[in-house]
């Protein structure tokens, strides 16, 4: 099997239907309710009608939530409030529904599809279909060694391709994004500095649980030192994935790139997510307008790779917690947009309603 080349993607994703999106905007103007009113619901139906390639825009019927599972060598450092090879218990609690995430899709009735990409725990603790995608158990120590291997991190993207080409083919009509790791949001910050030109200090968060200043500044050394290994290797996304990504950000990136591929749309969380998707737009420019932004994390590296992709946040509500949930927050809001983009009635032509008040007038 010959590498992958990211850059081919160029030439597979094309842009939503303008046309389309044009017919979406006309028919906007026709509503009885005033242009304006609703507000940023507007755009998003516009954009999701675009998307799909009708007018009027198609209902989300079939959102699915999908989430990539990792650890992180980097973790050992102690840049993280969780153990090293401890997300294993994020992905028993997102199953065994206690888990933010899987609480609220209990109760929004979306399905939650969880892969593991890099867990570092024996396979035994996780059903089958969670681990049998498995590329490798746990990820290299960014700050000094590569995460995954060449060969790692061609089969990590190939993975997420496979993913999102099953999620197509399967009817899924919009993707909730995110991930559930320890570590992870340190090489997430170390791509975007990488990508971006900026500084360790610039990009580094505290993360999803908030961590202390002694941590902050553990994970800012991690990050700089990263990032030393990060840049001459900028030149090739799938390179510089193996040396300062992961499995799980690998494998995201892939699902990423073959979802805009497939014309699917998706909804990104967190830090995480936003970097996976700025490695996408490096490989394909076109990307990123399959893509909506679901919240802000707080994480300054999403929002520097948020801006580079010109994606604006659809939620600010402090949420922090990771695993999706702010994204499938802000799920609602996208069906919203349709909902009424589709069903409110169009204003009567002003002739045809002339003759209807002369009638009422007799």
């Amino acid at each position: 099997m010959s590498r992958l080349n990211l850059d081919d993607f160029s030439d597979l994703i094309e842009r939503p239907d303008s046309g389309t999106r044009r017919d979406a905007e006309a028919r906007r103007e026709r509503l009885a309710v005033a242009p304006g009113a609703l507000g940023r619901l507007d755009e998003l139906a516009e954009w999701l009608s675009a998307a799909q390639g009708v007018a009027p825009v198609k209902a989300v019927t079939q959102p699915r939530i999908v989430l990539f599972a990792g650890d992180h060598g980097v973790a050992e450092l102690g840049v993280s409030r969780r153990p090293a090879g401890s997300a294993h218990r994020l992905v028993r609690d997102v199953l065994e529904g206690v888990s933010p995430v899987a609480v609220l899709a209990r109760r929004m009735g979306v399905p939650v599809r969880v892969v593991d990409a890099g867990l570092d725990c024996e396979p035994d603790l996780l059903p089958d279909e969670i681990v049998r995608h498995r590329v490798r158990r746990g990820s290299g120590r960014i700050d000094v060694e590569d995460a995954l291997t060449a060969e790692e991190a061609d089969a990590a993207v190939r993975l997420g391709m496979a993913i999102a080409d099953e999620e197509a083919d399967s009817g899924t009509d919009l993707v909730v994004l995110g991930d559930l790791s320890v570590g992870g949001t340190t090489p997430a910050a170390t791509l975007v500095a990488a990508l971006c030109g900026t500084d360790a200090s610039v990009v580094t968060g505290r993360g999803g649980v908030a961590i202390d200043d002694l941590t902050w500044m553990r994970k800012c050394a991690a990050v700089r030192d990263s990032l030393r290994r990060a840049r001459p290797v900028l030149g090739d996304q799938l390179e510089l994935l193996a040396a300062v990504g992961g499995a799980d950000l690998a494998a995201m990136t892939g699902f990423l790139l073959q979802s805009a591929a497939r014309r699917m749309p998706v909804i990104l969380d967190g830090v995480v997510t936003a970097a996976c998707a700025l490695v996408g737009q490096r490989a394909a420019f076109r990307a990123p307008d399959w893509w909506l932004a679901g919240q802000v994390s707080g994480e300054p590296a999403q929002t520097k790779a948020f801006d580079r992709m010109a994606l604006n946040p659809l939620l600010d509500h402090g949420v922090t917690v990771g695993e999706g949930t702010g994204a499938l927050l802000a799920l609602p809001l996208v069906q919203a947009a349709a909902a009424l983009a589709a069903e409110l009635p169009e204003q009567p032509e002003q002739g045809l309603a002339e003759d209807e008040g002369a009638h009422r007038d007799d």
